[in-house]
């Protein structure tokens, strides 16, 4: 069993910086890859950025690519969302999640085995 604890959100106004982090512990961190996703009010949760393991492939939404940096620490067992240039449409539960296998698409949902509780981000216009 691997437990994900995201941090770093909060409230910020529009064109301001949030780092998020998410820190696993128990089982061994993820050797394939992580995640991270939002969920908005009444919206279904929502791709926003993947890194594997060794932190040399990224991929980012269009909606956030330029804008935010996934990046982590093997020994730390941490994966960081670096925010910047924040919009209102970026309000939304962030979740960290890993992924243990290479089954699915990480883009998915349904690609990863474990998630976090999720932080809020609310930015204001």
């Amino acid at each position: 069993q691997v437990q994900l604890v995201e941090s770093g959100g909060g409230l910020v106004q529009a064109g301001d910086s949030l780092r998020l982090s998410c820190a696993a512990s128990g089982r061994t961190f993820s050797r394939v890859g992580m995640g991270w996703f939002r969920q908005a009010p009444g919206k279904e949760r929502e791709f926003v950025a993947y890194t594997n393991w060794s932190g040399d492939i990224t991929s980012y939404a269009d909606s956030v690519k330029g804008r935010f940096t996934i990046s982590r620490d093997n020994a730390k067992n941490t994966v960081y969302l670096q925010m910047n240039s924040l919009k209102p449409d970026d309000t939304a539960v962030y979740y960290c999640a890993d992924r243990h296998d290479y089954s699915g698409n990480y883009y998915y949902t349904d690609a990863y085995h474990y998630w976090g509780q999720g932080t809020q981000v609310t930015v204001s216009s």
